[in-house]
């Protein structure tokens, strides 16, 4: 299980390493856009993300 939560921890650093390598300037622009949200328009998008996360986890296992 161990292995397995490491490898996904090494996915998520990839993944989110990806946009700020390509393009740095619309990283930039958009996490600007993100600090200005309101606290409720970001806590729907981390459920949003969370509950989607789960969906795909089981629907691959």
């Amino acid at each position: 299980m161990w292995e397995e939560l490491w490898i996904a921890f090494a996915l998520i650093l990839v993944i989110e390493g990806v946009m700020p390598f390509l393009n740095p300037t619309g990283w930039r622009k958009t996490l600007r856009q993100v600090s200005e949200m309101d606290d409720k328009t970001l806590r729907i998008i981390g459920f949003s993300s969370m509950i989607l996360g789960v969906i795909v986890l089981y629907l691959v296992h």
